[in-house]
This record gives structure tokens, C-alpha cells and sequence, in this order.
């Protein structure tokens, strides 16, 4: 399924055959049911409640555990799990002198969809996308485990090109996510333990990263075998698409009303732990659209400057994503008709709306911004259409070259050809936004592939691909 140039760390994410675990396997940990004994030479050591791992060198104390909660109480202000020291991130932008890692799980399913194009020019296009740099979304807890795989192949490509790897993810399994809409509805539930469940869902994705990029780690684990041996891997997170913005506009949904104290705290437990081990973070700040009318600008830069604040302003809380799966460029010509009268008519309008106000309020902010599917303008019925977004075209390249010292990179987080929402009217997760005039139809559930979605979006590139 996967194509790796190594296998590297695999044992880690399939049950053992064997009654001893080799290095870098699970040995333990709570919900664990595999083998418990290490191969001769190693320690099943404790990384955190939910997984201990067959390492050379001692064992490792457990940290104190915070993966549950009774209810929504007021956000833990300590961005450390450890007395020891913590990483420090590098001055300025974090995707300078890095290579981004492509993702194996894209990189297949363009592959299969290319094999279906009979026109052999669409098809040569379309298969260039695969080297296009895309995040990897993990929005369920069951896909974590691959983290660790990817992590340990760009650790290989590292090492046998010399050149820095960046792995880019999405933390996307909120309690009750999805709060103002119905085609994206996670696994987690706010009234069956979902807080909680969530903050375990963290603590694996942050187990993987410290697993493979152990020379972030904290003193905590500095006797593990690969400590500084190898350059680190470094990672950059878009946190919780669609969250917080919700916060913002649509508290009067009863479902987003129910689910603030815990998008909050949850939120704010992910920056907390993804900043122990020095991963980059960037928050959703919905798109010019949303976030960027000239009522909604104060309120946003308050509720980030707020999480910023408590959550310990970690060190490497590095700013806000906008445009996430969205449509609108970066720079247009011209607004779109959809968009007036809102003078931040584009990306960089409203960001440069924003970011004031967010300087103002302590929050020195930074921002990527998606333009993965943002080629053609004047395809929507109205500035909220989000769903399959009918004759749109893959937009710019991922690149430095922004324009904007306030923007890090342009990115692409939606992974093109992967459905917004299905089409059908009798499906559970039906959204009305799918079946709109500007959706594409028929559609397939959220996050399926759409065949005829990615051919459309190869057709229309703009760039040309």
C-alpha cells in the first residue's frame, strides 16, 4: 500500500508475531493488549500512559497523566511534562532550509487515480501532483500509529540525501468537531468521555513524534539510544480546521455553544504537548470569508491572543492557517462578486487586517496559507460555499516566496481530490452545502476520493501543470 525507502520503526505500528518486541515497538501501555517483553538489550519504556516502547537504556518514569477531565475546567497554563529543559525553536520562519516530506498516502492514491485517466496528457499531468508537498491528515485516532512510519522515512531520506526533512500534519479529532456543519462529524463525543479521549489522541501523535525525533525530546528520555545522534526531523501542524473560528461566528448553533469549553481546552492541551517536543504549530483562522469581515477581525485576534496566552505562550505556537480546504487566493486581481462588500476581499487582505490586531493584543502571529484548490475565482454561489466547489483548479505551488513577511509559506493542507462531503440526500453526514448548485455531483463521503473532482482540478491548474 505504503511505498517507503525504508521500514524503519514499522515493528512499532503492527501487532508482534512474536512473544518478544523488537526495538522501537510497543511493549505496553493503557487500551495495550500485545506482547509485554522486549528483545535481549532493550527496556520497555514508558513514554506516556498510552504507550511504552522497547528501547536501549532504562526505564523511564510515566509521566503524571492528564488525558482525562471531568468537565471543561480552566485550561493547565504549564507548556512542560518534564523538570528538564525543553527544545528551542529557531528564530524566524520554520519551513526555511527544509525540504517538505511527501506524503506517502497522497502520493498512492494519485497514483490509482491516474491509472483510471484515459487521456495520457491529463494523465502525465496528473501524476506530477504526487510530487506536490501536501499535510497528512489524522483525523481519527486509528491512522496515529502511521505517524511514527512517516516520520521514520523522512528520518531515511534525510540521512541518505543530506538534506533537512519537514513533515507537515493536520490534528483534526476534536470532541463534537465540526460543530456548524454535518459532513465532517469526528469520532468523539463530548457526552461519551470525548475530552478526554481527545487529549489521549494527542499524547500518541506526541509519543510518535518523540519516538523518532528524540533529539527534541526532554531530559526526561536523554538516556534513549538515538539521542542527538541524528539531525531532527522537523514538524509543522495545522491544529483543528474549522474550530475555533466557530467560536467566533456560530456560538448561536446550539452544538458549537456545547462544544466551546472543550474545543478550548482541547485546542490548548494540543500546543501545550506538541510544543514539548518542538513541533511547529499554526491554529485555524478560518478564511477572508469568514474571520475577515470587519466585525469578526477584534473578537478572532482576542479569542487567539486569549489561547495563546493560556496555554503559556509555548515557544513554538507559531501562528494561524487561513484558506484550510478553502478557495480564495492569496493575492486577486480583482474581488470576487461573492465577496462584497468586505473590503478583505482575498487572503492577504485579511491578513493584514488581522495581524495588527493581534500584535496589538500580544500575539506576535505568523501564518501559511492554503492554496490548494484556489485557481479559479467567480465559481461560487455565494462567499460560504465550501463543499466540492464545482470548476475549481489546483492553485499555487507550495513555496517561501510569499510576498508577505507575515506569511511563512503557501501550502496546500487539503490534499486535492479527497471529497469536502457527499452528495446524497439520505446519507447520515449529508450537508446542505454539498448540494448546492456550485457542488460538484455526485460526490462521495468526506475525505473519499472524487475521482472526477481531482481530474478537474488538474484540468483548471493554474499554474498549468
Amino acid at each position: 500500500m505504503f511505498k517507503f525507502s525504508t521500514l524503519l520503526g514499522l515493528v512499532a505500528l503492527v501487532p508482534a508475531f512474536t512473544l518478544a518486541v523488537g526495538e522501537w515497538g510497543q511493549c505496553g501501555g493503557i487500551n495495550y493488549t500485545g506482547s509485554t517483553t522486549c528483545d535481549a538489550g532493550l527496556v520497555c519504556n514508558v513514554i506516556n500512559d498510552y504507550y511504552h516502547q522497547c528501547l536501549r537504556g532504562g526505564t523511564v518514569a510515566p509521566p503524571t497523566s492528564s488525558s482525562s477531565s471531568s468537565g471543561p475546567s480552566v485550561p493547565p497554563t504549564s507548556t512542560s511534562t518534564s523538570s528538564g529543559p525543553q527544545p528551542t525553536p529557531d528564530a524566524g520562519n520554520p519551513y526555511i532550509g527544509y525540504d517538505i516530506y511527501l506524503s506517502p498516502y497522497y502520493a498512492d492514491e494519485v497514483a490509482a487515480a491516474v491509472s483510471a485517466i484515459s487521456n495520457p496528457a491529463l494523465a502525465a499531468k496528473a501524476a506530477s501532483v504526487a510530487n506536490i508537498p501536501t499535510f497528512i491528515w489524522f483525523d481519527v485516532v486509528a491512522k496515529v500509529p502511521t505517524l511514527g512510519t512517516y516520520l521514520a522515512d523522512a528520518l531515511s531520506i534525510q540521512q541518505s540525501t543530506g538534506r533537512n526533512q519537514l513533515v507537515q500534519i493536520v490534528v483534526y479529532d476534536l470532541p463534537d468537531r465540526d460543530c456548524a456543519a454535518l459532513a465532517s462529524n469526528g469520532e468523539f463525543s463530548i457526552a461519551n468521555n470525548g475530552l478526554a479521549n481527545y487529549k489521549n489522541y494527542v499524547d500518541q501523535i506526541v509519543a510518535q513524534i518523540a519516538r523518532t525525533c528524540c533529539p527534541l525530546v526532554t531530559s526526561a528520555i536523554t538516556d534513549l539510544a538515538c539521542l542527538s545522534e541524528y539531525p531532527q526531523i522537523r514538524v509543522v501542524a495545522v491544529v483543528e480546521p474549522d474550530s475555533l473560528a466557530n467560536m467566533v461566528t456560530n456560538l448561536n448553533v446550539a452544538k458549537c455553544a456545547g462544544a466551546q469549553a472543550a474545543y478550548t481546552e482541547g485546542v490548548t492541551y494540543a500546543l501545550q504537548k506538541l510544543n514539548t517536543v518542538g513541533v511547529y504549530s499554526y491554529v485555524d483562522a478560518g478564511h477572508a470569508g469568514w474571520l475577515g469581515w470587519p466585525a469578526n477581525l477584534g473578537p478572532a485576534a482576542q479569542l487567539f491572543a486569549n489561547l495563546y496566552t493560556n496555554a503559556g505562550s509555548p515557544s513554538f505556537f507559531r501562528g494561524l492557517a487561513t484558506n484550510v480546504a478553502n478557495y480564495n487566493l492569496l493575492n486577486a486581481p480583482s474581488p470576487d462578486p461573492v465577496t462584497s462588500p468586505n473590503a478583505n476581499y482575498d487572503e492577504i487582505h485579511y491578513i493584514n487586517a488581522l495581524a495588527p490586531e493581534l500584535s496589538s493584543r500580544g500575539f506576535p502571529a505568523h501564518f501559511i496559507v492554503d492554496q490548494g484548490r484556489s485557481a479559479v475565482q467567480g465559481i461560487r454561489g455565494a462567499w460560504g460555499d465550501w463543499c466540492n466547489v464545482d470548476n475549481a483548479g489546483f492553485g499555487t505551488r507550495p513555496t517561501t516566496s510569499t510576498g508577505s513577511s507575515l506569511i511563512d509559506a503557501i501550502v496546500w493542507v487539503k490534499p486535492g481530490g479527497e471529497s469536502d462531503g457527499t452528495s446524497d440526500t439520505s446519507a447520515v453526514r449529508y450537508d446542505g452545502h454539498c448540494g448546492l448548485a456550485s457542488a460538484k455531483k455526485p460526490a462521495p463521503e468526506a475525505g473519499t476520493w472524487f475521482q472526477a473532482y481531482f481530474e478537474m482540478l488538474v484540468a483548471n491548474a493554474v499554474p498549468a501543470l
